[in-house]
């Protein structure tokens, strides 16, 4: 055997360990990509993304509400948990009417589209009634019900554009109608401007906005050719332009716009640069839940349209990160009911739904982030109020029916089996039929003794 130079033997060097083979490693990440894929195309995925998503959503708003209007409550000489409260009955009377939504028909959903435009207009008007409406932050859009309760008319008007625009649009392209320019603006256009002009009357841009949107949405889904789009689009820029330029509030906020001190010149920008302050002082991880200093009287409106400004100080980047991506699975599961389906209700009705709350969305977060003018719309599902709430739920109701509509996901519904108990439909011992056995390890241990084993 070969020596060192001390005379000493050498020490055998361990063996280096193959290296992974670079084919290997493709293929690993070939097969997990299928495997994603695979289960991205699944047909109840647009269903589990809904429920899931707005679920999230929700729970998540609930909490983010009780953290960040303790102090405001406290300051109007109230119990700390006085609008988390308020905004969990909401969520629960809301949660009834999502069931009830998902679990009706489309026939009955198209059913219900004229009472609830009928309902909404005579609530937008009946708000207009000195002594009735209520002026909250000068906006006069609401009527008080009893109480410290409020209801917000404009907010179920977009719900009533949605279902009696879908139901509209759908009948004509029955009647294959849909191809005359005047058959897809009338009468859709007029109603809309009626119920714009309801809401204006109130000084209630930022809920107009959002009712143009729904429009926009549901003209684009019927086909409505380019030149007529941009007409329509022309039009509502004009206008728009006009009550901005006759309002000094509108052009403040305008002027707002990428502002980074609280009086920028003769403009005052606090509520703007403050929910910059909070997004910056959060970090990736935030400075912890319940510990915002902006909510500390700093920030305006923090529970309400602010919110998201107080969850990036508590939760950070990576909360505010994790609400963007709830609400990009929840408009995507949308766009997949509305491009998957045969029926054009459901198609126009998913469209305006999903177009409702991505708009809103980008309005609120945009205007949090200083990017767009602070419009005043909360962040749906997320923000306090319940009548913004309340529809909204609704409306997630109806995307998750027709998610469960659709062929294959019905067909894949029908195959699924309960785990536990007796199948549906058994009866006990004198029926002729065994209860389901339960798939435990004890009851397989059991039946792999012999009977005489202990």
């Amino acid at each position: 055997m070969p020596t060192s130079r001390t005379g000493r033997p050498p020490v055998p060097r361990a063996s280096k360990r193959p290296a992974a083979p670079r084919l290997a490693r493709e293929n690993r990440v070939l097969a997990f990509y299928t495997r994603a894929r695979r289960g991205w195309d699944r047909p109840l995925t647009a269903y589990y993304l809904i429920f899931g998503g707005s679920l999230l959503i929700t729970v998540l708003g609930l909490v983010m509400v009780y953290s960040a209007s303790q102090i405001t409550a406290l300051q109007m000489s109230l119990p700390g948990s006085y609008f988390f409260r308020k905004q969990l009955l909401a969520a629960v009377i809301g949660a009834g009417l999502l069931f009830a939504a998902s679990r009706m028909p489309v026939k009955l959903h198209r059913a219900l589209a004229y009472p609830i435009l009928a309902g909404a207009v005579f609530l937008m008007a009946l708000v207009q009634i000195p002594g009735i409406g209520v002026s909250v932050n000068g906006n006069q859009n609401w009527i008080a019900v009893g109480g410290s309760f409020q209801i917000q008319p404009s907010e179920f008007g977009k719900l009533a554009l949605v279902l009696w625009g879908a139901d509209l649009l759908a009948r004509k392209q029955d009647k294959r109608l849909l191809t005359q320019w005047k058959h897809m603006l009338v009468p859709l256009v007029p109603a809309a401007f009626m119920l714009l002009g309801l809401i204006m009357i109130g000084g209630d841009m930022g809920t107009a906005i959002i009712l143009t949107a729904i429009l926009f949405g549901l003209l684009w889904l019927a086909g409505a050719p380019t030149r007529l789009f941009a007409g329509v689009l022309s039009i509502a820029a004009v206008l728009g332009l006009i009550l901005i330029k006759t309002s000094a509030n509108r052009m403040a906020r305008l002027q707002c716009l990428g502002a980074t001190e609280p009086q920028s010149g003769p403009v005052d920008c606090w509520q703007a640069v403050h929910g910059i302050y909070a997004l910056a002082s959060g970090g990736i991880f935030g400075s912890g839940l319940g510990a915002s200093v902006e909510k500390w009287g700093q920030l305006p409106e923090a529970h309400t349209d602010f919110i998201f400004a107080v969850t990036g100080e508590e939760l950070g980047l990576a909360g505010t990160l994790s609400v963007l991506a709830l609400f990009a699975a929840l408009g995507y599961a949308g766009i997949r009911v509305a491009g998957r389906t045969e029926d054009p209700f459901v198609r126009y009705a998913a469209g305006g739904v999903t177009t409702w709350i991505t708009a809103q969305a980008v309005i609120n977060i945009g205007a949090v982030l200083g990017l767009l003018p602070i419009a005043g719309v909360p962040l749906p599902l997320f923000s306090y109020g319940g009548s913004a709430l309340l529809p909204t739920m609704f409306a997630i109701g109806l995307l998750i029916a027709f998610a469960r509509d659709e062929p294959a996901a019905r067909a894949a519904l029908a195959m699924r089996q309960p785990r536990f108990g007796r199948k549906r439909g058994a009866g006990g011992t004198g029926s002729g039929r065994s209860p389901r056995r339960w798939n435990t390890m004890r009851r397989r241990a059991s039946a792999a003794r012999s009977s005489g084993e202990r």
